[in-house]
């Protein structure tokens, strides 16, 4: 199972044109990650969606905010140089933030993102850093389970956004029907 452009823009009308820049790259990156029944696909796209503002933004917008500026230093995240906490901010369609994901994401990948952050912008990078970040927090196993909160912590920490990922859930279940 694949989703088409049309069924893109069903799920989510804010996404104009990127729907037919992105359809391609999600198709390819689900395939290779398994992510191919209703209930994963619907799940996969509703957090994608969120976490990229309907398919717009595959940069997290810098301000910094405090947030942000306590990327800086974060051990957890790998950030040990001075100016990792900005260099690898959130990118990708999923954002993968810090030293430590770009060096796995970019080995999983087979792309050197340490040197090249912003590869994670490019459609394809940014399709395939999410079904690759999808498959390493065991996302299918959740969504076949139903269990979609405990998929936004796996992927937010917390349940920000809930709200939004839910609605945009429910109307890929719809779509996908």
């Amino acid at each position: 199972m694949s989703i088409t452009e049309q069924q893109m823009l069903q799920i989510l009308p804010n996404a104009g044109r990127s729907a037919g820049v992105f359809v391609p790259a999600l198709n390819t990156a689900m395939n290779r990650y398994a992510i191919v029944n209703r209930l994963r696909i619907a799940a996969f796209i509703a957090q994608v969606s969120h976490e990229s503002g309907q398919l717009r933004y595959v940069r997290e917008i810098w301000g910094p905010t405090a947030q942000q500026a306590g990327y800086e230093g974060r051990a957890d995240l790998g950030n040990t140089q001075k100016g990792d906490g900005s260099k690898f901010r959130g990118r990708g369609l999923i954002q993968i933030t810090g030293r430590s994901n770009y060096v796995a994401c970019g080995e999983a990948l087979g792309l050197d993102l340490i040197s090249n952050p912003e590869l994670l912008e490019l459609p394809q990078h940014a399709a395939m850093s999410a079904g690759w970040f999808w498959s390493t927090k065991g996302l299918n196993t959740l969504a076949d389970q139903g269990r979609f909160a405990k998929i936004t912590r796996r992927i937010n920490g917390g349940l920000t956004g809930q709200d939004d990922r839910q609605a945009l859930y429910d109307k890929a279940l719809k779509v996908l029907a």
